[in-house]
């Protein structure tokens, strides 16, 4: 037994010698109570510690009575260690910050919005249900930046996202940037869990690493990289009906998106709207299920049964033991 979970209960072991020494001794009068063994009882408490020592009668009272106070303290035995498995994922999610996500093109609520109010929508969803996962969270424009680095407090990586703006990393497109950076952060990562989310609506225009060269990084790094082509073609709906944006048109580079997912291992997808986004964070959900062991444990095996048994059978054996004497 490897410890005891109520240990101060073993402090009661010598309560029935110090009820012995404490309590006065009875002087005349009757006894309250007249029962058919009272003289053996009243052995034990002249006989005291030495009748116990000596092996008489009040031995196994006393055994059933330490029993019973090792029983109370609850012994128990510590298991082999074992790691429950978790449902868990660490995912990079790399969203596109550039002047072009200003584009009013989607609709969220039956209301116009640009493509990254819509974006952030969906993207605010994906994360309510993400509870176990880590999720970090990088923006790129003329430049890639890490706003939160992979963690479970998916409440700050919320709040980063939210306040996330046009512009905040610049007005073009680095999308080898933000790849290269996406790697950079995950290569400490087991290579089954090396998982980034790229979402998109343009080509790259700026940066000081080639799409190209970035995706052979990854390749090399074990990053899987599921690109998300975003946006409309160019039009919005007025009363039910689409009608053409002034400079509108979709000028995202799909092919290249479509290579960089195909020679990672991932899937490239595309969103015209809000729905067909969110289909797709629920289909990357689907496609990025890892399991990974939870904080080892060891379990505690309750021992108390067998003294608290044994203190019944000492017990009854007790109390059993003088009336077979007297008949």
């Amino acid at each position: 037994m490897d410890q005891f979970a109520w240990p101060w209960w073993l402090l009661a072991l010598p309560l029935p010698l110090f009820a012995r020494w404490l309590l006065p001794p009875l002087r005349g009068g009757s006894t309250a109570l007249k029962v058919p063994y009272g003289h053996r009882l009243d052995a034990v408490a002249k006989g005291g510690a030495r009748a116990v020592l000596a092996g008489g009668i009040g031995l196994l009272p006393w055994l059933a009575w330490i029993l019973l106070c090792v029983a109370a303290a609850r012994p128990q035995q510590l298991g082999e260690a074992i790691e429950p498995p978790q449902e868990g994922r660490d995912l990079m999610l790399a969203l596109d910050l550039s002047g072009s996500m200003s584009e009013p093109d989607m609709e969220l609520g039956n209301h116009p919005v640009d493509r990254l109010t819509a974006a952030k929508a969906v993207l605010a969803d994906f994360l309510d249900r993400r509870g176990g996962d880590r999720v970090g969270l990088i923006v790129f424009g003329r430049r890639a930046y890490a706003l939160t680095p992979l963690t479970r407090d998916l409440t700050s990586v919320r709040d980063q996202l939210h306040d996330a703006v046009i512009g905040l990393a610049g007005q073009e497109t680095a999308i080898g940037d933000a790849i290269g950076l996406a790697v950079k952060r995950l290569q400490s990562q087991p290579a089954e869990q090396r998982v980034l989310i790229l979402l998109t609506d343009g080509v790259n225009t700026a940066g000081s690493l080639d799409p190209k060269k970035a995706t052979e990084l990854a390749r090399d790094s074990g990053v899987r990289i599921h690109t998300v082509a975003f946006g409309g073609d160019g039009s919005m709906s007025v009363f039910g009906f689409r009608l053409p944006m002034p400079g509108g048109g979709d000028e995202i580079d799909e092919r290249a998106l479509r290579d960089i997912a195909k020679q990672t291992g991932g899937r490239f997808f595309r969103a015209r709207d809000t729905a067909q986004l969110a289909g797709i964070y629920a289909e990357i959900d689907r496609l990025e299920p890892i399991r990974h062991p939870g904080p080892a444990l060891r379990p505690r095996i309750e021992r108390y049964p067998w003294p608290l048994a044994a203190a019944c059978a000492l017990a009854l054996l007790a109390f059993a033991r003088p009336r077979r004497r007297l008949a």
